[in-house]
């Protein structure tokens, strides 16, 4: 079994790139299972059902959030309807949506689960290591497959070795930076982070001068997504007998007009 997993989409250059390119790399990596990190999908923050319904068209079978998943409130309505979407374990409100997938791949059962860690996050209900005992202690599969949606690389790497021997893929997000660690261990495929679909001249995904204006002066921003060529970040993990046997970065631009 092939899964691709994509960084955090953010704003228009993001879901442009992975429109673009998404097509291509299911068919190049013959990939079974596709999920796409979308909680900066809307504007940089949040993700609405039309953007929702955008990233599924594009090729992707789960979707993920993180701490902005109700940054645009109309979600709160809608999140209940969306069947192939997934929000943290532990954030609160805990009590709307879901936040573990449950999906037949390859004649496998395999869970898809999203857990946000607490260093430098708020509105957290729990630790991630409690979240996550509980859902393995009741969801039964075949493969566990988790987003940590966390800040701190340290809390993501002990997370790793709580659950390595547990879960087929760890995989991490939120910082918008594609880090160089991927490796497997005792057959968990592991990232601190995989990076994002975004412009690549920006800061995180955001306008450069912007965040420079509110960094150094103060300045009220509006949250600018950056404009020019942007870049997809992502990683492909092979998954056979019940873990993990490769895991490969992926990282494609587009090419300046």
């Amino acid at each position: 079994m092939n899964v691709l997993f994509i960084g955090d989409v953010v704003g228009r250059p993001g879901r442009r790139i992975l429109k673009a390119k998404l097509p291509g790399l299911i068919k190049q990596y013959d990939i079974d299972l596709t999920i796409v990190n979308g909680e900066n999908a809307a504007h940089g923050k949040g993700i609405t059902k039309k953007l929702y319904d955008e990233l599924i068209r594009a090729g992707a079978d789960v979707i993920t959030l993180g701490n902005h998943a109700f940054s645009k409130r109309e979600l709160l309505d809608d999140i209940n309807e969306l069947s192939h979407l997934i929000r943290p374990a532990n954030l609160q409100p805990t009590d709307i949506g879901q936040s573990t997938k449950v999906m037949t791949v390859k004649g496998y059962k395999v869970a898809i689960s999203s857990i946000m860690g607490e260093v430098f996050m708020n509105n957290v209900s729990e630790s991630p290591y409690d979240a996550m005992a509980y859902i393995l202690d009741t969801v039964d599969v075949d493969y566990h497959i988790v987003d940590f949606h966390g800040e701190a690389t340290a809390e993501k790497q002990t997370f790793l070795h709580l659950f390595k021997k547990q879960c087929a893929v760890i995989v991490g997000t939120h910082t918008h930076v594609q880090t160089a660690d991927e490796a497997i261990f005792d057959g968990c495929a592991y990232i601190s982070d995989v990076g994002m679909c975004g412009v690549i001249e920006s800061i995180l995904g955001r306008d450069v001068e912007e965040v420079i204006d509110r960094t150094l002066y103060g300045h009220r921003t509006h949250y600018t997504i950056a404009n020019g060529p942007a870049m997809l970040n992502g990683v492909v993990i092979k998954l056979e007998h019940q873990m993990a046997t490769h895991i490969q970065r992926i990282h494609l631009e587009e090419e300046s007009s």
